[in-house]
């Protein structure tokens, strides 16, 4: 499993800890283990400009996740197909914002926007109430099987 991340932006960050959640939650979900993601932090800018770009949407946000292969969830007899699951495109900035919102640290607030883009990619989605219940007890339990301690909540969806 290749998770990828970079840094451009301005704000420091763990790359290795969003790495190593990313490799997590792709072995938890039976994602073949010669898949590939990205994860790129970009600064409010450029992070506004793919939300117009793809959304349509004025100013930065939080977390874009642009699937790539449209893989989804193994099982432990059967996991997904290889390939390159896609792009998670995450703004620290507006992480910050949102984890001081939510009483946690902008690292915690990091790793959830990592695992919010990473369900987004498998094809989970939050836009009716039963999807956002169940992509959300998923992303807290996921998270917390990382953190080893209880998940900060989700801020905004």
């Amino acid at each position: 499993m290749s998770v990828e991340v970079n840094n451009e932006s301005a704000i420091a960050a763990d790359l290795d800890r969003i790495s190593a959640l990313g490799r997590s939650i792709l072995a938890a979900m039976f994602v073949h283990p010669e898949t590939d993601v990205s994860i790129i932090l970009l600064d409010e800018e450029p992070m506004s400009a793919l939300h117009v770009e793809w959304m349509d949407l004025e100013g930065p946000t939080d977390v874009m996740s642009f699937p790539m292969d449209e893989l989804r969830p193994g099982t432990s007899g059967a996991p997904s197909a290889a390939g390159m699951l896609g792009d998670i495109v995450i703004c620290p900035q507006v992480a910050t914002t949102q984890a001081a919102a939510g009483g946690h640290s902008m690292e915690d607030e990091i790793l959830l926007l990592t695992t919010h883009g990473m369900l987004h990619l498998l094809g989970f989605d939050h836009e009716e109430p039963e999807e956002k219940d169940v992509m959300f007890a998923l992303q807290r339990q996921l998270l917390e099987a990382f953190l080893g301690r209880p998940a900060p909540r989700e801020t905004t969806d």
